[in-house]
């Protein structure tokens, strides 16, 4: 699977010694997943061991695992973040909305999730604390008497922490985004969506075959805007074919378009040229409950269309917390449309004909996402018109 990093992205494993392996053993410590350092003398990252050792190792994938992420034993950027996150419990420090710099935690999470059982709104469970969180916070408070100020201090700590949750009868967040896309209306004329074709720039992606990744999904991608314009959708490339940005930049880019939905496109490589297959990822650690659900929804219909019109196999919808899913106000799917380092899927991969099947997959699973469930078809069935003209 082939994230997308800065080229100077930094990454620890198995073998490798030196002061930034013992800082991340001292955190895996502080979370339990490590023996304790004995801090008695000195400090206590001098008193940690500098070596990445199996143990460590078996750590740091037991930690991703736990956290949506790739359980690679691989401490990049994303899991070296969230080991930072994971250290804050709420009520650790006073949380308030910093423009520019947000404060981002575990106990920002908690606070969200308090929030939205107790029937505010604060957006998505992301451990980030932005305009959103600080309105819902706000809200709480005047509803409990207190200073309107969105900051979480001492008083307002002690009142949350009184508080049990009041909403019952299932996942508050899943029905407020079920009841949003049914409000939102079938029609896909207005809607705004931001495709992200992965890499480029001095990034290609997975390189097989005499083919790059960022040629392959920057073709897809330019197929797919004139194919949701046509449909009367509004779309947004968040690059060009020369250039190409992290992923916290294209999703500061789709924040800054009030799009319905983002969908990035990506393409898998392995050392094993039998691994194959179609997969897709939305926003989501659900074994502590957080999920976007109509990423999830998306997701599924996407997965599901492209197998099917395109021959792939099936490797699903999974959730993970990749900064480019997390970091998004709307729901925000990655696709991995197949395997360059399998000679059958890149075979179909460079295929004009497959091309456009892909492309009208993701079209027809946009539309789907809108329909009423009595109105929605099944799988490989739903055709579009060509134009929105011709309705």
């Amino acid at each position: 699977m082939t994230q997308q990093q800065p080229a100077h992205a930094y990454h620890w494993q198995l073998g490798d010694s030196g002061p930034a392996v013992a800082e991340i053993r001292f955190k895996l410590g502080l979370l339990g997943l490590l023996p304790a350092v004995d801090s008695t003398v000195g400090s206590p990252l001098a008193s940690a061991s500098s070596l990445f050792d199996s143990l460590v190792d078996a750590a740091v994938r037991y930690f991703q695992q736990q956290r949506g992420l790739t359980a690679d034993g691989i401490v990049g950027p994303e899991t070296y973040r969230h080991l930072n996150e994971a250290r804050w419990q709420l009520g650790d420090r006073v949380l308030n909305h910093i423009v520019g710099n947000p404060q981002v935690g575990d106990d920002v999470a908690q606070l969200q999730q308090r929030l939205l059982d107790m029937g505010f709104t604060p957006g998505q469970v992301d451990g980030i604390f932005g305009a959103t969180t600080a309105q819902a916070l706000s809200e709480f408070q005047r509803n409990m008497g207190l200073y309107p100020d969105g900051t979480l201090g001492p008083a307002t700590f002690t009142v949350l922490a009184r508080l049990a949750r009041t909403v019952v009868g299932g996942a508050p967040h899943v029905m407020r985004e079920t009841e949003m896309l049914l409000r939102s209306g079938a029609s896909l004329p207005g809607k705004v969506i931001v495709i992200d074709p992965g890499h480029g720039g001095d990034d290609p992606g997975v390189s097989a075959h005499g083919h790059t990744e960022a040629a392959i999904v920057w073709d897809v991608a330019t197929r797919l805007e004139g194919r949701l314009t046509a449909l009367g959708v509004r779309t947004y490339l968040t690059r060009n074919a020369e250039n190409g940005g992290d992923e916290a930049q294209r999703a500061r880019f789709a924040n800054s378009t009030d799009a319905n939905l983002m969908l990035s496109l990506h393409l898998d490589g392995h050392h094993n040229p039998w691994a194959a297959g179609a997969s897709s990822y939305y926003y989501g650690d659900e074994s502590r409950g957080r999920w976007s659900h109509t990423g999830k929804q998306f997701a599924g219909l996407l997965q599901r269309e492209l197998v099917a019109r395109c021959g792939l196999g099936d490797n699903r919808s999974h959730a993970r917390t990749w900064t480019l899913l997390r970091s998004t106000r709307m729901a925000a799917v990655r696709l991995e449309l197949g395997y360059l380092t399998n000679p059958e899927d890149a075979m179909r991969l460079v295929s004009p004909q497959v091309r456009a099947q892909a492309v009208e997959a993701i079209a027809v699973a946009v539309q789907r996402l809108y329909l009423p469930p009595e109105e929605d078809a099944p799988t490989g069935v739903l055709h579009l018109p060509a134009d929105i003209r011709s309705n």
